[in-house]
């Protein structure tokens, strides 16, 4: 997506790249959303649970007792929106990652790459919290990787990627979630560190309205290896609903957002309906100390072990990445 030259450099230095990422989102996110196929939440979209199983988007409460909340999403709102965070979120595991495993597959780079990409993954999945040296290396390795690719191709590619790495890695709680706020006739939007392109690919395969995303530059269709701004991440993410809220004629306090990382906690704090979603240890104790709610769906685990993976989930990452290398030994 090409630099936009309509953004202009704000007083606050400290975060102008942060508002510059968050403004070139939500740009980038209005032009895609009016590109999806069909309309929000239409029948046959992957990976959706019936909006109608409610139970499934209870999970697991973790302050149990309170009273009854009212209801909500409310119907017919059309000054409310939904912002999910997407890795761990919506859907188990980092799309970075998941996209990287399927660019080796198809000879982007090499296994030492590779290897990475896995230990990454790995170590996401054992924290369960984002390591900022991890998540930047891996969002460099990405530049490095498409650089002097074309936009089209990387987005064919990302919808094939999705259905082998991605398509059966999402929470259905979390989905239902999302499809309530659709049946309430709210735009749904995914706000994610992870390449725009594949936010807007996942948000369409979901049915979603659209995703705020990382834009990396291009010009005349090719990826020149740099970003507009800055990834998409912590203050970022704020400022992108921030800018979309404003275009899109949004009241924030009247808006939900949804996400697992105390990284987010910019973003839960713009909104009148905060969600903590999978939380890790920190958004846990943020959320209870404002009395948030929260919402737990990983499997294997009660809602207080917090960051300790279900050894399937840690099998499969390492039974991916076994079998990516013996690929590229069968093929040497």
């Amino acid at each position: 997506m090409a630099a936009l030259g309509w953004l202009t450099p704000r007083r606050r230095s400290a975060t102008a790249r942060s508002v510059l990422a968050g403004e070139a989102s939500a740009e980038a996110a209005r032009k895609t959303a009016q590109t999806l196929d069909g309309a929000p939440g239409a029948a046959g979209t992957d990976g959706a649970d019936s909006a109608d199983g409610t139970a499934s988007a209870d999970g697991i409460d973790a302050d149990a007792g309170p009273p009854a909340e009212p209801e909500f999403p409310v119907a017919g709102d059309d000054l409310a929106a939904a912002f999910f965070d997407l890795d761990n979120t919506v859907m188990q595991g980092a799309a970075i990652f998941h996209f990287g495993r399927g660019l080796y597959k198809r000879e982007f780079f090499h296994r030492r790459e590779l290897a990475r990409f896995a230990w990454q993954q790995a170590w996401f999945r054992l924290a369960g919290v984002e390591d900022p040296e991890h998540m930047q290396d891996a969002r460099d390795s990405a530049l490095s990787i498409v650089k002097g690719h074309k936009v089209s191709e990387l987005m064919s590619i990302g919808e094939e990627i999705y259905d082998e790495y991605m398509a059966e890695r999402i929470w259905p709680g979390t989905r239902a979630l999302a499809q309530a706020h659709l049946d309430a006739g709210q735009k749904v939007w995914l706000v994610t560190a992870a390449p725009v392109e594949t936010a807007t690919i996942i948000a369409r395969r979901l049915g979603l309205t659209g995703a705020l995303g990382t834009v990396a530059e291009s010009v005349d269709g090719i990826y020149t290896g740099r970003l507009v701004g800055e990834p998409l991440h912590g203050p970022a993410k704020a400022e992108a609903v921030r800018a979309l809220a404003a275009a899109e004629g949004l009241d924030l306090e009247r808006c939900a957002a949804y996400s697992d990382s105390h990284n987010d906690i910019p973003m839960l704090s713009l909104v009148g309906h905060p969600y903590a979603i999978n939380p890790d240890t920190k958004l846990r104790k943020h959320a209870r100390a404002h009395d948030w709610r929260l919402r737990d769906y990983r499997t294997g685990r009660k809602a207080v072990k917090v960051g300790v993976p279900a050894a399937a989930g840690v099998g499969a990452i390492a039974g991916g990445a076994a079998a990516a290398i013996a690929l590229h030994r069968r093929r040497k």
